[in-house]
Order: structure tokens, then C-alpha cells, then sequence
């Protein structure tokens, strides 16, 4: 049995009996381990017994001198010997999977330490021997069987964790060398202490392991952590469950400091291999940005293996563009998959992906390679949705690759409304100088289609046009009046932009013929597509004939033109009569008449109201005015001829021939005041005073002017001061008489009187007057 003494009292304080019907004491031999110091965990044979050491309650009257006394608290039986038992702390969460065991063969190894927070609760963890001969626990050890008598080979020791209710919470068997051979007092198990540590979030927990001994072991056993969770999980193939774990534990693990880390990449790793061994590869696909992460080389390997499996599809959505951008190959690969099996894929993959990321040159080769054997058409509608997509990749392609000018036909045959702003922003008008017909047959259909919709387009201008006629440097008129000459609707267009633009530009199609396909010069368009646009043409212009114009008009019956042509051609009569003969207006008659100031046609014009003197003669008379003496129009008019409404005419003559003269009166008295204001200035300036500095230079030869002793210094009334030898034929002029003569009574007459007859003298010499003048007049500098 077991005794415990007292050390203190130096007395036994009890005796704890084997069970009864034990196995043999020599061969299973009894553990004790103290938990704590008033705790003893007792393992004997197939038996764990519990005790506590308590103190002697004060009443208690049996055995006063002994202070202590001793409860079995816990008692369990066991299908197993025990051959070593230690307390084991439970942690939360207790896992089920068994403890791990670190063989170091005929030796000591070193100790990883774990770090754990061990809570209050506890429970056993013992080293399990299971007897090979179960005589020995039946007591009919004596029998004449030699096979009974054989020694069997025993099974291998178990470390097993026993909760306090009794149920095994997890086992692990031990890899024991020649376990066979050893029998349950042979192995020891002994709990170690490592000391403290700081944990995460700066707590102190206590390191601690366990030693199992055998004969010819030295056995480390340690707590499982989740690292050996992972393990064990990978173990089982249970991939995605460990990498979960890594990830919610290597938060923990890099607050902590701990370098032990569990490689997750090389977890993802076997894990996508499994995955694809099974066929599944969107999982494995999905998978592979957070094993691959940043590392370009196992992105490019992983793509290459979904590429040989035939499955691309499934890594697509994942490949990366940017942090990390891989290989250019790796993206080629994708596209010309795209281009395979899902050409708008393609098309939105081209949008969405940077530019530089693959060579775009190669995909427009291969993309153009796959255009030329579509069936091609020119028209959208029998267009199919494949040869479509093709074509607004080229464009994107080309666009991407910095080259506009070849996406524009693409742009201009997929009919993108926003086709004359992508011409615009790329400047090009030199590229679209061989599709001008192209151009405006798009703009036609898109103007269609927005008046389908309900716009109001008729006041806009056509888009196409306008683009032609304001780059007329890039776009030349003639490459373009030579496209559109199979549609002369859009010549006309063109070529009244370009007249409204600026008339000369039009000089060359006037009245030629634009064309072999188009027998119409420019007026012939107006007449055949806006008749009433043509009157304004024919006004502007000046490089058409006159003759061939008429013909045009005639043709057609246009009588207005017809009498504008033949008044321009300075045949006024017969101009006049359409006026009067078809239209019968008397106001345009009359009208045509003024613009003409021809006395003739007036005549004209009134011989025949004469034969027509109703409501003819009475507009023609109304609507004179200063062009014709209306005393001239009153009498043509017969004695006794009746005319409905001429009173009211005669008045309206008459008013108007009033105010004309009104007009007239004010008209000189204005004129007569502007002139007498013009006269006073101009006699005031003659006549008053201005400085003349010494050194102020001729306007001839730049001289200074000063008076000197034998020149003459010539002022006129327009300011101006030059000397006398600046004046043409200036050896005419008389010399400035001496005074001392003068006073002598030689040479001219003595005071002011002299000097109005010598200026007199000068003033007939001086012909042109200021040379000043007269040289500004000439149109020279002065």
C-alpha cells in the first residue's frame, strides 16, 4: 500500500491499501505524483486514485495528535496499466487530436518551448501499458501450456489523457524502440517545469513538456500547439482547414514574435496540386492569388499548368495586371484564348487591361489574322457579331498602340457616333481625305436616326460637312468633290459649305462640269436641290457664265433667276417682261426697274401700266420713289382713264415727293452749318499765333531753323516753316533788300508797305506753295 508521513508531526497520517484482486506488485509498479501539496494522484496497476490532504477538523475526537487527515476524492478504473502518472492542464480549446511525440533515439534532444495559458482546470495524462499475457491479471500464472508459458511481445505504450470525470479526451501510441521487449515497470514519465515566458499581448505563461524513459528512449512529449493542428490537418489532406488556421493564427504568432511559422505558401501549394489532381479547378483557381501573392515566377508556373490542362478559363479572373504585372507571354496566352472561345471577352479584356502589359502589335496581328477569314461585307446589318467584335478590337488595339489613323476605317465601318471627335482629338484630317463619301454617308444615317427618335436636326449643320470645309489644307476640295460625284445630294452640300466658307473656293466648279458621272456645275445643283439658295449663289458669285446659267434656269422654269441672268447680262427688257408677263408683280417690276437706273426700262415699265392702268398702274405708281420725276408718271396718265384707288397713290406720291424735299432742306442746312463752322476754324488757325523754337529743323533739309543774315525763312499759312533755298526753282526769288539801302531810299520802299509789296513779290514766285504740302500731296515723305 502507500504511507504517507509527516514530516512536521513526524507521524504516519494514513494508509492507502492496494486494491483488491491486484495484478502483482513487482511486475506493475505503484506511480505517485504530487500535483500540488495537499494533492496526490496515486496510479497503480488499472487503477488512478485521487487523495487530498486535508486538516484535522478541531471536533474530530479519533487520533487528536495527528493534524491531517486524507480523503480519496476520485477514483477510476482503468483497461490499462499505468506505468507513470503527471497532471495534465486543459486549454481551451481542448482539441481531440492526440499528443505528439519527439523520439530522440539513446539520447537527449532539445526542447522546443511552447508558450499556452493554462487555466485551473486539469487532468490526467498518464503512460498506458497493455499486458500481453492477461494471466497475470487473472492469477493462473502456474499452467502446463508451454504457449502460455511463451513470453508474448507486448504492445506499444500509449500516453493517454484522462479528464477528472473519467473519459479518455485523447491517446497517442508511442514509437518505442523494441517496445516488444519492455514491460510496464521499465518505462518512467516525468513532467518538467521550463520556466516563464511572455506570451502574446505581453501575458506571462509557463513553458513546460514532458519526458517519457524507456531502457533504451528518451521520449519528449509537448502539448500539441496549433502548428501541430496544421500538421495534422495537412496530414489528412484537409488543405483548406489549415490554411484557415494559418491564417487566423498568424496574427497571434507576429504579435508574439515567434519565428516558427508555418510556411502557408508551400500548404497552397500542395493544395492547388490536389485540387487539380481532383479536377477542381475554379477552387484551385481561386486559391492561387493568395498562395502566388507577389511572386511573378509561381503566377506564371500555375498559369502555364491551367494552360496544359486546358483549363485557363478558371484562372483568368484572378490573373493580376499590376503588383505583380508577370510576363508578356502570360497575357498573350489569355488573349489568344479569348480570341479562340469568347471574342467579347476579348473586346472588354482589351479595355480594361493597361497597355503595356503585352505586345500589341503581336494580338493585332493575330486578331487581324482572324478578321481576313470572316466573311466580310460592307454593310453593318449583314455584318456578323463575331466579324463586329474583331473589328472594334483592331480599333482598340490600334488606339492603344498610338495609331488612330489606322482605327479610323474601323471606327468609320462599325458607324461609332463619336467618330468626327476621335478625328478631331487625333488630328485626322489627312487620313480622312480618301473617305469623305464614307463620312458623310455615316453622318446621313446617324442624322436619320436621330430624327427617327424625335430630334430636331433641320437646323443643325451636317457634322461630315463641316468637318470637310473647315480643313480644307489636310482635306483638298478636289479630292473630295471627285468622291462625292456619285452623289451629287452631298456635293451640293459640300460645295454651298464651302461657298458660304468663301465664294472663291467655289470659283473652279461654277459652271464646269464636275465630273464624268455628273453632267450639273454648281448652279446646276442649286437648281436641282435648293432653287431658292440659288439666287443667293448667283448674286455672290462672279466665276460662272452668264449664258450657260440662264440655260440652267430655263430648264427648269426658274423665273426669278431667269430675270436676275438676263438683267446681269444687261438685257433689261427682255427681263422685264417674265416680270410683268409670268410673275405680274409690280412691286418686283418696279423693284427691278430701281436696281437697274436704266430711264429706258422705266419707260417701258410705264407704256405698260399704261395698257393695264387697274390695279397694275396703281402699285407701279405707288411704289416710286426717287429713281423717276413722279410729274412724269402723273401725266402719262389720259384724261378721263378711270383707275380704281389712284387717289390714294397720288397721295402717297406726293407725301413722299414732300418728304424728299423736307429731306433735301434739312440736309443744306446742315451741310451750310458745317461749312461755316469749318470756315471760322480754318480763319482762326491762319491767324493766330504758334511757337517757333530755334531749334526747331526745316521739314526739307532738317536744318535748324534760325534766322539768317543773308537767307530768307518762308512761313505759311499752314504752319509750316522752310527756308527759301528749300523751295523748287528757288533762284527765281528776289533777295532780302538791305535796310542801310532802304533807309538810303535805294532798293525798295522804306517800312511796313515794304515789306507787304516784297512778300507779295515772293508770293507770285512760289507757284506750287508749301513745298510741305505739296510733297504729302505728291505722295512722298517728309
Amino acid at each position: 500500500g502507500v504511507k504517507i508521513y509527516d514530516t512536521q508531526s513526524q507521524t504516519r497520517i494514513t494508509f492507502i491499501d492496494r486494491p483488491p484482486d491486484s495484478p502483482r506488485a513487482d511486475l506493475f509498479k505503484c506511480s505517485l505524483h504530487w500535483q500540488d501539496d495537499s494533492t496526490l494522484l496515486i496510479g497503480w496497476a488499472d487503477q488512478i486514485k485521487v487523495a487530498r490532504i486535508r486538516t484535522r477538523p478541531r471536533k474530530s475526537p479519533s487520533m487528536s495528535n495527528i493534524p491531517l487527515i486524507v480523503e480519496i476524492t476520485a477514483v477510476f478504473q482503468l483497461d490499462c496499466m499505468v506505468s507513470g502518472i503527471v497532471p495534465h492542464p486543459l486549454f481551451q480549446p481542448v482539441s481531440p487530436v492526440p499528443v505528439d511525440a519527439v523520439k530522440r533515439s539513446n539520447g537527449s534532444g532539445s526542447v522546443r518551448s511552447i508558450s499556452s495559458t493554462p487555466l485551473a482546470l486539469t487532468a490526467f495524462l498518464i503512460l498506458a501499458y497493455t499486458p500481453p499475457d492477461m494471466s497475470l491479471l487473472a492469477g493462473n500464472e502456474a499452467t502446463s501450456d508451454r504457449a502460455e508459458q511463451a513470453r508474448k511481445q507486448a504492445e506499444r505504450p500509449e500516453l493517454r489523457i484522462i479528464s477528472r470525470a473519467g473519459e479518455e479526451l485523447a491517446a497517442e501510441a508511442l514509437g518505442i524502440t523494441n517496445y516488444e521487449r519492455w514491460n510496464c515497470n521499465d518505462y518512467v514519465l516525468v513532467d518538467i517545469d521550463a520556466g516563464s515566458t511572455k506570451g502574446p499581448a505581453s501575458s506571462v505563461a509557463t513553458e513546460w513538456y514532458y519526458v517519457v524513459l524507456s531502457p533504451k528512449d528518451l521520449v519528449v512529449v509537448k502539448p500539441r500547439d496549433w502548428r501541430d493542428h496544421v500538421a495534422w490537418l495537412v496530414e489528412r489532406k484537409r488543405y483548406e482547414e489549415a490554411l484557415d488556421e494559418i491564417e487566423r493564427r498568424s496574427g497571434e504568432a507576429d504579435a508574439s514574435g515567434e519565428k516558427d511559422v508555418v510556411d502557408a505558401v508551400q500548404i497552397g501549394q500542395i493544395y492547388i496540386e490536389h485540387l487539380i489532381k481532383e479536377g477542381d479547378f475554379v477552387k484551385a483557381a481561386r486559391l492561387c492569388p493568395k498562395v502566388c501573392g507577389q511572386d511573378t515566377k509561381r503566377w506564371e508556373d500555375w498559369i502555364f499548368v491551367f494552360a496544359q490542362k486546358h483549363q485557363l478559363q478558371a484562372i483568368i479572373p484572378y490573373i493580376p495586371t499590376e503588383s505583380p504585372t508577370l510576363g508578356p507571354l502570360v497575357y498573350e496566352i489569355v488573349l489568344t484564348h479569348f480570341l479562340a472561345h469568347d471574342r467579347q471577352a476579348l473586346l472588354q479584356t482589351i479595355k480594361t487591361w493597361p497597355k503595356g502589359i503585352y505586345d500589341i502589335a503581336a494580338v493585332i496581328v493575330a486578331v487581324q489574322s482572324e478578321l481576313e477569314r470572316a466573311p466580310s461585307s460592307s454593310s453593318m446589318k449583314s455584318m456578323g457579331s463575331d466579324t463586329v467584335i474583331l473589328m472594334e478590337c483592331l480599333a482598340e488595339l490600334y488606339t492603344l498602340n498610338r495609331q488612330p489613323g489606322k482605327a479610323l476605317p474601323y471606327f468609320l465601318r462599325l458607324r461609332r457616333p463619336n467618330v468626327f471627335n476621335f478625328i478631331k482629338e487625333n488630328n485626322l484630317f489627312a487620313d480622312v481625305q480618301d473617305q469623305a463619301l464614307l463620312l458623310v454617308e455615316f453622318d446621313r444615317e446617324l442624322r436619320e436616326k436621330r430624327k427617327e427618335a424625335g430630334e430636331d436636326i433641320d437646323t443643325e449643320p451636317v457634322s461630315a460637312i463641316t468637318l470637310l470645309v473647315d480643313h480644307i489644307h489636310p482635306i483638298p476640295n478636289a479630292r473630295v468633290v471627285q468622291q462625292l460625284q456619285l452623289r451629287p445630294p452631298y456635293l451640293y452640300l459640300y460645295l454651298d459649305a464651302l461657298f458660304h466658307k468663301d465664294l472663291h473656293l467655289t470659283s473652279p466648279y461654277a459652271d464646269t462640269q464636275l465630273g464624268p458621272f455628273l453632267p450639273f456645275s454648281s448652279v446646276g445643283l442649286y437648281a436641282e436641290y435648293a432653287p431658292k439658295g440659288l439666287v443667293d449663289f448667283l448674286r455672290a458669285s462672279n466665276y460662272y457664265n452668264l449664258e450657260k446659267a440662264y440655260n440652267v434656269c430655263n430648264d427648269r422654269d426658274l423665273v426669278p433667276e431667269m430675270v436676275f441672268l438676263l438683267g446681269r447680262m444687261g438685257n433689261n427688257k427682255k427681263a422685264l417682261n417674265p416680270i410683268i408677263e409670268r410673275l405680274g408683280d409690280a412691286n418686283r417690276a418696279t423693284d427691278f426697274a430701281k436696281e437697274q437706273h436704266d430711264d429706258d426700262l422705266w419707260e417701258d415699265l410705264l407704256r405698260y401700266s399704261e395698257t393695264r392702268p387697274g390695279a397694275y398702274c396703281r402699285r407701279s405708281s405707288a411704289n416710286v420713289g426717287a429713281e423717276i420725276d413722279p410729274i412724269r408718271l402723273i401725266r402719262r396718265i389720259k384724261n378721263g382713264l378711270e383707275i380704281p384707288g389712284l387717289k390714294g397713290a397720288l397721295i402717297k406720291i406726293l407725301h413722299d415727293f414732300n418728304l424728299q424735299v423736307s429731306l433735301l432742306e434739312g440736309c443744306q442746312t446742315i451741310l451750310n452749318g458745317d461749312c461755316a463752322d469749318l470756315v471760322f476754324k480754318l480763319h482762326k488757325n491762319q491767324t493766330s499765333g504758334f511757337f517757333l523754337g530755334a531749334k526747331m529743323p526745316c521739314p526739307i533739309c532738317n536744318k535748324p531753323i534760325s534766322q539768317p543774315p543773308d537767307g530768307i525763312v518762308l512761313l505759311f499759312l499752314c504752319r509750316h516753316v522752310v527756308y527759301a533755298h528749300c523751295v523748287e526753282h528757288d533762284d527765281d526769288l528776289p533777295h532780302q533788300p538791305d535796310q542801310t539801302l532802304i533807309g538810303l531810299g535805294i532798293g525798295g520802299q522804306p517800312g511796313f508797305s515794304g515789306k507787304i509789296a516784297f512778300t507779295a513779290i515772293l508770293r507770285a514766285k512760289i507757284r506750287q506753295g508749301c513745298p510741305v504740302c505739296h510733297n504729302k500731296g505728291e505722295g512722298e515723305r517728309t
